[in-house]
């Protein structure tokens, strides 16, 4: 975190030199000193401070300037910040023009030149001003901004790829934050620039693109090997996994991930029954830790990139990425997890990323405060989903379509819910339509049994309703079975087109599919178990599988 700047002004160099080495002198341990000769440079500089998270802790600004007068400057920058500590530089004579500025421009303090000797003079006065200033001063850690409307799905997109890669930054409200209007007006933006970003070197992005974001942020977007020993596709908790051991075993190893690290799971917002953590761990907790693993033993990570097409010849699997790029690899390991189905009512797709959310959506949980809030699901995800956002609802509903949570949900969370005070379950229930302006405001559900139709008020719903595999990408003759599923390993042989694409004397190997060379693991993979820990031990265990294939080869 960046020292708090002591700014001061003066048009003399000699008195600018003075005043400068006595600041430094004294302070300089636990501020930043600047000083420059031009109030017009220095009224320049402070939107650079702004967009740049700096904060100016005191101007220290001479009356008789030629460019500007100090009491100008320091009304104007007041607009930058207003809790700044303002002092007046002036001889005798411009005694009369620091007390009318008292009032003008809320003045701390008007110091006469010469201010000798400062042990006496100037740095009593400043530690006072300073240790006020300090009282009311919360750092800002976050120091990527993001401005927009809470209700926006182009705001939505960009938090949660911030926070899915672990990214920290600060949310800006529109039409709460005061703040957000400061940085609107002093960069000359409207509304209509919105979503705004501003980066922690002051630049500034009005509507971006997740991939500009992502290179400002130093996200790896190019691949730096021509030929990979093992490319995996999806970043997922089995996709972590083929990492670290891929890596550690000494295979050149890339991770692709079209989103944000984690996968599901990484969207949880307490997984508890992980081995080895008794107190359970949040999936960004469990995401991070296998990142820094991955990329400490040498795994390369390229996100946010898709794929769109694998292609194989001479043995060699060619992987065409949505850019443009081709990464050619030995082996690839499908690791591209699950998506969650959509809910197909009346008025859905208005309020996606506008109070309806698929998912955990942790990034929009904080905004849930006092509200009424539903969950659509009976899975563990649901459940993760319901305890977390019952620390901020007024009230949490769970809507499933069974009459209990006895067959979906595990027994630790279902006694979690009944725990709970304001988490209730509503059983044999489907929500029929969504309502709202611009945001979510109403949801009609429908009892399954009775058919009764009530309409309830909704601040927000949260929508777990089973998991499709994200195969759609793949054109390659990989065998799926009904539900889009990667078949692998001896399942392969009930299928008929199986002969047509295998042509090895051996038999697949246990996660290897239909194409030699290329592995799935985790959810995407046909009769997976849903489990973090299967998922982790899939993706170790595909490893093995690569370096016999590799063998061969």
């Amino acid at each position: 975190m960046n020292k708090p700047i002591l700014l001061s002004i003066d048009d003399d160099p000699q008195v600018l030199r003075a005043i400068s080495r006595d600041l430094k002198a004294h302070f300089n341990n636990n501020y930043k000193i600047i000083s420059t000769t031009s109030a017009n440079e220095a009224l320049e500089s402070l939107t650079e401070f702004k967009n740049s998270g700096e904060v100016v802790a005191m101007f220290l600004c001479d009356q008789r300037m030629p460019d500007m007068e100090g009491v100008d400057f320091l009304a104007k920058a007041i607009a930058f910040y207003p809790d700044a500590r303002r002092v007046l530089l002036t001889a005798y004579s411009d005694t009369e023009a620091a007390i009318k500025a008292i009032n003008d421009v809320r003045l701390d303090y008007y110091l006469m030149k010469p201010w000798n000797p400062p042990e006496e003079k100037l740095y009593p006065v400043l530690e006072d001003l300073l240790n006020e200033w300090q009282s009311g001063y919360v750092p800002d850690i976050s120091r990527i901004k993001l401005i927009g409307f809470q209700f926006s799905p182009k705001s939505h997109t960009i938090k949660d790829f911030l926070a899915g890669n672990l990214i920290p930054y600060k949310w800006l409200d529109i039409e709460k934050s005061d703040e957000a209007s400061q940085l609107l007006s002093i960069n000359n933006l409207t509304n209509e620039d919105l979503p705004v970003v501003i980066f922690e070197d002051g630049d500034v992005i009005s509507q971006p693109s997740i991939r500009a974001i992502a290179q400002k942020t130093g996200l790896n977007p190019q691949a730096k090997n021509e030929v990979y020993d093992v490319v995996i596709i999806g970043a997922g908790p089995a996709g972590l996994a083929a990492a670290v051991y891929g890596a550690s075993e000494g295979l050149k190893t890339l991770l692709i991930e079209r989103k944000a690290p984690g996968g599901q799971a990484g969207t949880s917002s307490r997984i508890e029954n992980y081995l080895g953590f008794p107190s359970g761990l949040s999936g960004a907790d469990l995401t991070r830790r296998a990142i820094s693993q991955a990329v400490r033993l040498g795994a390369e990570f390229l996100s946010p990139t898709g794929v769109k097409d694998i292609k194989q010849k001479d043995g060699y699997k060619t992987i065409i990425l949505d850019d443009g790029p081709e990464v050619i690899s030995r082996a690839i390991v499908i690791t591209t997890g699950v998506d969650y189905r959509k809910l197909d009512v009346p008025g859905i797709e208005n309020f996606t990323g506008a109070g309806v959310y698929y998912g955990a959506a942790v990034t929009e949980a904080s905004e849930c405060k006092d509200k009424q809030v539903y969950v659509i699901g009976g899975g563990n995800s649901a459940g993760q989903a319901a305890m977390y956002l019952s620390k901020f609802a007024k009230s949490v509903y769970i809507l499933i379509r069974k009459n209990s949570l006895q067959s979906t949900m595990s027994a630790y969370l279902i006694k979690q819910i009944s725990d709970t005070e304001n988490i209730e379950i509503i059983p044999e229930t489907e929500v029929v339509e969504v309502c709202g302006t611009k945001s979510l405001e109403r949801i009609s559900i429908s009892n399954i049994v009775t058919k009764n139709t009530e309409v309830r008020a909704a601040d927000a719903l949260y929508i777990f309703i089973g998991a499709k595999p994200y195969t759609d990408w793949i054109e390659l003759d990989i065998i799926k079975d009904k539900r889009e599923f990667i078949e692998t390993g001896r399942e392969l042989i009930n299928y008929d087109e199986f002969g047509k694409t295998w042509k090895l004397t051996r038999d697949p190997y246990l996660l290897e599919t239909s194409c030699p060379g290329i592995f799935a693991a985790g959810d995407v993979r046909a009769g997976a178990m849903n489990r973090v820990a299967s998922a982790v031990g899939e993706g170790s265990m595909a490893i093995s599988f690569v370096h016999k294939y590799l063998a061969e080869v």
